[in-house]
């Protein structure tokens, strides 16, 4: 039982120039994707990467979409971005049972199958990000891996840092993302 627990709950430390953000990913749930985040934790690919966008609802940001949603979104240093370890498959949500609550991390994507290494952070809770979500028009949703446990202060931070349309301007630095 002891190992299970040990299994299922990873802490990550993400340091940023506005504070600490401290999270579990939960590798029994989530085990491809928590290894893929893991791979670029390891490598050091997020060390001088940055949270590049603000999504937002007050004021709203994205008079494109019809389903709100409320995130935050990082990724590895852009230097980096060449050495990208290629697309992972979509842990869905009704497999993993984990939600796009006030704090989930989760991997941001275009396509089913297409997450690489940019994640998000989600502001409040966000189900229209689920399987069967309409955030995304294939219905698919996004692959929760996680939760922020400590320095949502900082999320919220960084979602109210100043912005042009969606893009943080200027991006959030992430000093480092290691292991705890």
């Amino acid at each position: 039982m002891i190992a299970l627990l040990l299994l299922a709950a990873v802490p990550i430390v993400i340091e940023t120039e506005m504070g600490s953000i401290e999270v579990t990913l939960d590798d029994r749930r989530a085990p491809a994707t928590v290894a893929n985040f893991l791979k670029y934790v390891d490598a050091g690919h997020y060390t001088n990467g940055r949270f590049h966008r603000t999504v937002k609802t007050k004021p709203d940001n994205q008079p494109q979409s019809t389903v709100k949603i409320d995130v935050i979104q990082g990724g590895v240093d852009p230097e980096k971005r060449e050495k990208n370890f290629g697309a992972i498959s979509l842990e869905r949500t009704t497999v993993t049972g984990l939600k796009h609550v006030d704090g989930a991390i989760s991997m941001a994507r275009f396509a089913p199958d297409s997450a690489v290494s940019d994640f998000f952070i989600c502001i409040g809770d966000q189900p229209s990000l689920d399987f069967g979500g309409a955030r995304n028009p294939d219905g698919q949703g996004f692959a929760a891996f996680g939760r922020v446990t400590q320095g949502m202060e900082v999320v919220r931070k960084i979602q109210n840092a100043p912005f042009e349309a969606q893009a943080l301007k200027p991006p959030v630095k992430i000093l480092s993302i290691r292991r705890r």
